[in-house]
């Protein structure tokens, strides 16, 4: 199942590799087209939206395209934890603040609970073991809360080398006996392949798995900065010619196939690329398709201190 990823819909500038140097547009230009792509994400059977207060403008553009429907099958998924203080200036030095507290989630959640009922999973954005949010009682009361309240999944979404640690705390985390967190959104895709050692276990206890990032930030696509994955270009490139699909198309079909009920999650910033993107659905990789496209992981290390060294653009 596919969803759809509101980052890029948000701000104009997001942590990728592009080839294409457009300039920006105005900001009201790039709401529009924003909600082109919502809208048309919608007409081609998306029904799971995830945003984020961090995301910029992605909130208010997704609560101001949900006025427009009258669809009780809309999920959407959103988080507390970031603030945007980017301002959409495109040479910020700082694009978003992290902060974990107890104060920021109940400001954030004045917000967010604008999107009840069809607001059906509350995440901790980027849960660290540094920041202390998930042993920080009153966060994690709060969260039990709001989840018994409005019948909320509550979750959280990693980011780094050590996400695994950070998934196998969370899961172990309860509140008056019971376990908090039902939803866990990680990074996963054929270079960073580590969440397979965790995603049986989530799925035993019937957790929700959200993949984020299966195109990892544009490193699917060739560039002659990155020729350290040539095979693995040359890979992705015939198996989209014989599929007949483009290279995320695999790449996301990669996650689909090999996280079994997961929501992958497309980061489509337009409608090509949502069209493109969707074109996962119709394709399915063989067996021995898979374990080629396995044979390229990179160890998490690598992986987040490449990924650190890229722009946001």
């Amino acid at each position: 199942m596919l969803g759809l990823g509101t980052a890029a819909l948000g701000r104009p500038q997001y942590i990728n590799i592009r080839k294409d140097k457009t300039s920006h547009p105005t900001l009201e230009k790039f709401k529009q087209e924003s909600f082109k792509v919502l809208e048309k994400a919608y007409q081609l059977g998306v029904r799971y939206f995830d945003t984020a207060p961090g995301y910029g403008l992605a909130e208010d553009l997704l609560l101001q395209w949900l006025q427009t429907k009258n669809d009780p099958s809309l999920q959407i998924a959103t988080k507390w934890g970031y603030t945007y203080v980017a301002n959409f200036d495109a040479n910020a030095k700082v694009h978003e603040v992290k902060e974990h507290s107890i104060e920021k989630l109940k400001e954030q959640w004045q917000v967010s609970q604008a999107f009840l009922p069809h607001l059906k999973i509350y995440q901790i954005h980027s849960a660290t073991l540094e920041t202390g949010v998930l042993n920080n009682t009153k966060v994690l009361q709060q969260l039990a809360f709001l989840k018994k309240e409005h019948g909320l999944q509550i979750g959280i979404t990693t980011t780094g080398s050590n996400q695994l640690e950070v998934l196998k705390k969370a899961v172990d985390v309860s509140v008056a006996g019971e376990q908090l967190f039902n939803s866990f959104q990680i990074t996963y895709n054929i270079l960073d392949q580590s969440l397979e050692t965790m995603a049986n276990t989530l799925i035993r206890q019937d957790k929700k798995v959200i993949i984020k990032e299966a195109v990892a930030n544009g490193r699917m696509f060739r560039n002659n900065n990155y020729n350290h994955y040539s095979k693995l270009y040359h890979t992705l490139e015939t198996l989209a010619a014989k599929h007949q699909v483009g290279l995320d198309a695999i790449a996301l079909k990669f996650c689909q196939q090999n996280i079994k009920n997961s929501m992958v999650l497309s980061g489509a910033s337009t409608i090509e690329q949502l069209q493109s993107n969707l074109q996962a659905a119709k394709i399915t990789l063989s067996e021995e398709e898979i374990n080629l496209l396995k044979s390229f992981k990179t160890s998490p290390n690598f992986y987040w201190q490449e990924r650190k060294e890229l722009a946001w653009n």
